[in-house]
């Protein structure tokens, strides 16, 4: 099983700050966070680079006494640098589309991002974003679009494996108000 762990609430909005750690309420996600997975067997911790899945992290790498791995594949979604647009508006597009429509900057982060996925063993825990699920669920699900729900924070969206093929078990707990 390796289960996608959505970060808590930001301290700032998404498009304020480019780095934002966890508001109060997001560290009391994190804590309920960690006191709920840490009734299942977890072998290894992986974390978005990102401050808000970091402290999003720490109860429940502190907790088991696993030290959590920092990895670029599970960040967030990248940004084209060529972008003409705000970047808040175009990633509202981006969500309203297909990952066909993507740039290919966003393709090959998604397709390291999936294979990372992958490649994690059993029994792992994964920090990331709302994006970063979506692109794995909407892969492992066959589905073109590049929004297929919308995980609220510190939703927990389940994988299981069978052999050699990874399924969605379980989607996270969806947001009621949209996220952008």
């Amino acid at each position: 099983m390796i289960t996608l762990v959505r970060h808590g609430e930001a301290a700032a909005k998404w498009g304020d700050h480019p780095n934002p750690g966890l508001s109060e309420l997001g560290h009391h996600q994190a804590l309920a966070a960690a006191e709920q997975l840490s009734a299942q067997p977890i072998s290894h911790i992986l974390t978005s680079p990102m401050q808000r899945c970091q402290e999003t992290a720490k109860p429940l790498a502190e907790r088991l006494s696993i030290t959590a791995e920092i990895s670029r594949e599970v960040s967030e979604i990248p940004t084209p640098p060529d972008l003409t647009l705000d970047r808040v508006d175009w990633l509202r597009d981006l969500m309203g589309a297909t990952w066909a429509d993507a740039p290919d900057l966003v393709q090959d982060w998604r397709a390291a991002l999936i294979d990372k996925v992958h490649s994690l063993p059993d029994d792992t825990v994964v920090f990331t974003h709302f994006v970063a699920i979506n692109a794995v669920v909407s892969s492992l699900e066959g589905l073109a679009e590049t929004t297929v729900f919308r995980p609220t924070y510190c939703s927990q969206t389940v994988l299981v494996r069978k052999g050699e093929t990874l399924s969605v078990q379980q989607r996270g707990a969806e947001a009621v108000t949209r996220i952008l």
